[in-house]
């Protein structure tokens, strides 16, 4: 089964996703002008405007519920993995994901703000399965987005979380997987059955907390190994472009598994982000898009790369041979994984450092568990748009939390190897998506920065810019008090606006 899961993996990251992945990062790019360098300042700010309302989170809670996607196992034991089969320079290769993938999340998390709904609870929903049924006219296509996303968010990807989670207990503490498990469904049971302001209450607290006490002590153990930090950027650079002879063996890797583990921690172009972006109360869609932009940045560029330097600069990695030597063996034996980070931590913060890191894998995990569930439950409720069935959600609970139990107490390889199917059948949807609907995405970019321009806070209104089934910001348009030049709060609640059958 193991086997046979390794060889589907396979099929759905060929070279031709790895590329795809990189080029519509600089496609979109060049369409937005570099919107991720010019907008840095405009992104910070907008982080911490903006209010939660009846339907909708704030900005900074839809900014920490995207994070709690984003950051997770895929930051601590997926860089050791990337570094494992590719190298050093596969560390580079997530920077350049991270880089031109800010601009792919612009552009989706826009359109996800642009063709949001208001479900029969009076929240926001949204994401690709919205966007590629009113952009698109397509809704088989965003059935099977939807299906896709359910299967991979609810079934496939929370296992890695869990496994990781319990290894990295049983790493520090020799607490049994099994014990791990329980905990875990008991915490994730009580979150996920209170809804999603519950989510977002917990997101915006745990995640901002655990990964500014994470890049601290990142911080520390480079410093204390300031002598290593030269050459550990050179090795980077020079196995990134195959000029370090040592590493030439792996170079075709280090793209592969950098740009493979570089989606899996950010998510940008996968189409995840898009669904928190999608819950924030805003007044402009491209608002979003640069908050979440700036999200990409602080998973990758932040997170991740305070992993790579830990693992680095301490010289606690392993990198394997394609033909299954090691090139370097600082930790024999020890399979990829948390436990390289937490030997790096340990070694030196003696008698803390494998605590600390299995306590960050638990919390930024478990929230990545929780947001999960959120991406999952919000196609669910795409599906059911037309016909109830209740039923369906609580089944997506209970299939969560089994699947949670056996990714705990299943092997790292079976549990990696579903995960990157899950993610690879999200991306090859939705930046096919993408592509074809950008043109919404870039009139909200250039209206917005028009908008600025002139002096004014932005607000969006669909018909002036030729944008159509954009019903929910049509709808609020036509209201006394906005049509009145209301301000951008836009305040007519989303809960009482009746939206037009589709």
């Amino acid at each position: 089964m193991t086997e046979w899961i390794s060889k589907i993996n396979g099929i759905v990251w060929s070279v031709a996703l790895i590329y795809l992945c990189l080029g519509v990062g600089l496609f979109f790019s060049l369409r937005t002008r570099f919107m991720q360098v010019r907008g840095m300042a405009e992104m910070v700010r907008l982080m911490f405007r903006g209010e939660k309302s009846a339907a909708g989170v704030s900005s900074f809670q839809a900014l920490a519920m995207s994070l709690s996607g984003r950051v997770g196992t895929g930051n601590i034991a997926g860089v050791a993995t990337a570094i494992t089969f590719g190298g050093p320079g596969a560390v580079f290769w997530m920077w350049m994901t991270a880089f031109l993938g800010a601009s792919t999340a612009y552009i989706e998390s826009t359109l996800a703000q642009i063709y949001k709904e208001v479900d029969d609870k009076g929240q926001y929903r949204g994401g690709p399965a919205y966007y590629i049924e009113k952009a698109m006219g397509q809704r088989w296509y965003a059935w099977i987005f939807a299906v896709a996303t359910v299967i991979a968010m609810g079934f496939l990807l929370p296992g890695v979380q869990a496994n990781s989670i319990a290894a990295g207990v049983e790493n520090a503490w020799g607490v049994a997987p099994g014990v791990s498990a329980a905990l875990i469904v008991v915490a994730l049971g009580f979150i996920i059955f209170g809804g999603v302001k519950r989510i977002a209450s917990f997101a915006e607290v745990v995640v901002p907390f655990m990964a500014l006490a994470y890049i601290l002590v990142a911080l520390v153990i480079t410093l204390l190994n300031i002598q290593q930090v030269p050459e550990m950027l050179s090795l980077i650079v020079k196995s990134a472009f195959n000029l370090e002879a040592g590493y030439g063996a792996v170079f075709g890797l280090a793209v592969e598994w950098g740009v493979k583990r570089g989606v899996y921690s950010n998510e940008a172009g996968q189409g995840s982000g898009a669904h928190p972006a999608a819950a924030a109360e805003v007044s402009h869609p491209a608002k979003q898009g640069y908050v979440q932009a700036f999200s990409i940045y602080v998973d990758t560029l932040l997170v991740c790369t305070a992993t790579a330097f830990m693992v680095l600069a301490t010289g606690k990695f392993n990198v394997q041979h394609p033909d299954g030597s090691m090139i370097t063996n600082h930790l024999p034996g020890m399979e990829t994984g948390p436990g390289y980070t937490q030997a790096a931590v340990e070694s030196a913060l003696p008698g803390f450092g494998a605590s600390f890191v299995a306590l960050a894998l638990m919390f930024f995990a478990f929230t990545t568990i929780v947001a999960y569930y959120y991406m999952a439950e919000t196609n669910l409720a795409y599906i059911n748009r037309k016909a109830h069935r209740p039923w369906l959600s609580l089944l997506l609970k209970f299939a969560m939390i089994a699947s949670v139990s056996y990714g705990a107490i299943k092997s790292a390889g079976a549990a990696w190897d579903l995960g990157d199917i899950g993610v690879g059948l999200m991306a090859w949807l939705n930046i096919v998506a993408i592509l074809i609907l950008q043109k919404p995405a870039l009139l909200c970019l250039k209206d917005y920065e028009a908008q600025k321009k002139a002096g004014l806070d932005p607000v969006f209104d669909p018909d002036k810019l030729g944008i159509r089934n954009a019903e929910l910001w049509s709808a609020r348009l036509r209201q006394p008090q906005v049509a009145a030049g209301a301000s951008a709060s836009l305040a007519t609640p989303a809960s009482e606006v009746k939206l037009p059958s589709s």
